[in-house]
């Protein structure tokens, strides 16, 4: 089930929300994991088992190592609790990857038999839970927070539907207290603050980001599979933009869009999710893009990777480069088993520590709106990589774009394709001009003034209705990080 379908619009989220405000707080919670369960289990009934069973084994696991007092068995069990998740993430997401690079390599030396690995369908949204039960463990372990008593509460921190399937990535320290003492923030205002959030990533993802991803798949071909591409060798310069522009602004409005519904339902039910996106396309320098981009996935490689690797007090330099590059390389093959997310990843953590080196003080001259385009640029080119999965294709397609492959395919935007990337385009750097500065922080953190119920209402229902007019007459609705 998506948030962005007529049948959770119009049918499902009215009744429960319905049910939600209604029930006695006592049964609120008891009622989210219900909710939760048949929220995940309608499209992939088979894995809720998968969740609930590492759950149940995450909880006793942490709630021994919580009362031991010997430092070798906390140890123990952390390591047990970490190898048991990502254990599960690896068998189902990256076994068959490895599998087929280890065949690939055995028949370079001439052996022509093969290590055969079934292709399994993983659970939808492993790497969201599997970094959140790492979180809860690791908090505990660092005794930054006590372990939760009562299972139902640890399996609404993991299962909670909003941000089950794609985050944002939510640190157990940063939601514990919030599970069981909430509900004095569940007041009208928050809840119309919600609506707002949620309608705003809706058109966000019907209006703009599906319109542009049928524009990028017209040329790239179906992802994952490149089905109906267009040959790269075909293609002009200026068309191989437009796929890369295309792709570019789809996945921005198609992830922050699922983002901002997550954080919208999440303050309708009284949670506090934290930011995932803040206007990441108007950055200057790619540090300041991973400042600005998915947030919490930087955040949990910080906290949880790159900090425990060493991060920045090592007294060489050349350590401090590779905690960084590595942490990127994780990154790249943490979005899928594919070369061409772990070369996104190092291509990041390149520049990255190149403007650690020197980059940072070459572009300090040449004025704000040049840093921009050009880190824009680089952010472009990898979203190529990321968004062809054929490695080799990728690299062609980057090629078309600087004219070297002469091809003579020439894509016709629509006027609705125009309309759609100018709307995309401002929206994307409106926050540059002084007048809309402090839009972003109004809109999202501050607490709304009743006048401005007068105008946020009407245009919220707006964009919702346009929404589920856009939904039925547009088959392109799949949410591109529903695949990691």
């Amino acid at each position: 089930m998506i948030f962005s379908s007529s049948f959770f619009l119009t049918l499902i989220l009215p009744l429960f929300l319905i049910i939600y405000f209604l029930i006695n707080k006592a049964y609120k919670n008891i009622f989210l994991v219900v909710f939760s369960c048949f929220f995940y289990a309608w499209g992939a009934p088979k894995f809720i088992f998968v969740i609930i069973g590492t759950t149940l084994t995450d909880f006793f696991l942490v709630k021994w190592m919580a009362t031991s007092e010997k430092n070798t068995r906390r140890k123990l069990l952390l390591a047990l609790s970490v190898s048991l998740n990502l254990g599960l993430l690896f068998y189902f997401k990256y076994c068959k990857f490895f599998v087929d690079n280890i065949n690939e390599l055995i028949h370079s030396f001439g052996y022509r038999g093969d290590i055969n690995w079934t292709r399994l369908v993983f659970p939808i949204g492993i790497s969201f839970y599997t970094f959140e039960t790492i979180t809860y463990v690791v908090d505990v372990y660092r005794k930054i927070h006590k372990p939760l008593t009562r299972f139902k509460d640890y399996l609404l921190y993991i299962i909670l539907f909003p941000k089950l399937i794609a985050g944002p990535i939510i640190p157990y320290h940063d939601i514990a207290d919030q599970l069981n003492d909430r509900f004095g923030k569940d007041k009208i205002d928050n809840k119309l603050s919600g609506f707002y959030i949620f309608c705003v990533g809706l058109a966000k993802k019907v209006l703009i980001a599906n319109t542009m991803g049928a524009l990028a798949t017209s040329i790239y071909g179906e992802m994952g599979t490149g089905a109906g591409a267009v040959a790269p060798e075909s293609v002009t310069a200026a068309t191989a933009w437009v796929a890369a522009i295309a792709y570019t602004i789809q996945i921005y409005f198609d992830f922050s869009g699922y983002s901002n519904m997550a954080i919208g339902l999440g303050k309708m039910l009284g949670f506090v999710f934290p930011e995932n996106f803040n206007n990441p396309y108007i950055s200057e320098s790619i540090t300041e893009f991973w400042r600005r981009w998915h947030i919490t996935l930087g955040n949990w490689m910080k906290n949880y990777l790159y900090i425990p690797l060493g991060g920045n007090r090592s007294d060489k330099k050349g350590r401090v480069y590779f905690n960084l590059w590595l942490v990127f390389l994780i990154s790249g093959f943490w979005h899928g088993a594919s070369w061409n997310f772990i070369i996104w990843g190092i291509w990041h953590g390149t520049f990255l520590i190149l403007e650690r080196i020197f980059l940072l003080k070459v572009t300090s001259g040449i004025g704000r709106f040049a840093r921009i385009l050009f880190t824009l640029v680089i952010v472009i080119l990898g979203w190529v990589m990321f968004r062809v999965e054929d490695v080799h294709m990728a690299f062609k397609y980057i090629a078309a774009m600087f004219g070297l492959n002469h091809g003579d395919f020439i894509c016709r935007l629509s006027n609705q394709d125009w309309a759609i990337a100018v709307i995309s385009l401002f929206f994307s750097w409106f926050c540059l001009f002084k007048p809309f500065q402090h839009f972003h922080d109004y809109f999202f953190l501050q607490e709304l003034k009743l006048r401005s119920h007068f105008w946020l209402a009407p245009v919220c229902i707006l964009l919702f209705i346009l929404s589920l007019a856009g939904l039925a007459g547009n088959s392109f609705n799949s949410f591109i990080y529903f695949r990691f």
